[in-house]
């Protein structure tokens, strides 16, 4: 059975300087923003991304979508903001939850490129987390990076992922097969 991620909070999470709201459609034009800025920064990382997929419309699709995903528990999208500002500074998703003897997902995340190296990616990331193996009682989260994606690496490490290996051409990512380094974490309270 699912849990709602739903049950979040309506204004959502907070620490000492963001606030992690659930995506919304009425985040369109914030989140277009957002992505138009950072296009160039997040290619690398990101699959091939047609022109449509930056308009209004698409944006607000993807985000009913988001929601209706947020409501049944398959997934947690939140979008990361600074407490008190409607400017969205990055994302984490929680993505493919399955339950069942798994109960675990997959997190992919993003941060606007003026706002890398503020610590910030960890601070929404330890509060995330934290959500999702507290209140969703998620066994494992899986975050995987390419190699060559050393920020996304220290972070991770630092947040507390393990290594678990190398996928081979695992994602077309801006054009191309690429290979991800695999990691997870594991639930504090049943890790054992």
């Amino acid at each position: 059975m699912n849990v709602p991620t739903s049950d979040l909070p309506a204004d959502g999470l907070f620490t000492a300087r963001l606030q992690l709201r659930p995506a919304s459609d009425r985040h369109a034009a914030h989140l277009q923003r957002y992505y138009q800025e950072n296009r160039a920064h997040l290619q690398p990382w990101e699959p091939s991304r047609p022109d449509s997929f930056f308009e209004t419309g698409a944006i607000a699709s993807r985000l009913r979508s988001m929601t209706q995903h947020n409501a049944s528990g398959s997934a947690l999208f939140l979008l990361i903001c600074h407490s008190g500002s409607d400017e969205i500074l990055g994302d984490c998703n929680f993505t493919n939850i399955v339950r069942g003897p798994f109960q675990a997902c997959h997190l992919g995340f993003s941060i606007a490129k003026h706002m890398e190296g503020q610590g910030l990616m960890h601070e929404a990331l330890t509060c995330a987390l934290d959500h999702v193996f507290q209140h969703l009682k998620l066994h494992r989260v899986m975050a995987n990076y390419r190699p060559e994606n050393t920020r996304s690496a220290r972070l991770l490490e630092r947040t507390g992922f393990q290594y678990e290996g190398l996928a081979r051409s695992y994602l077309k990512i801006n054009g191309s097969w690429a290979d991800h380094v695999l990691t997870s974490r594991l639930n504090p309270e049943d890790a054992g």
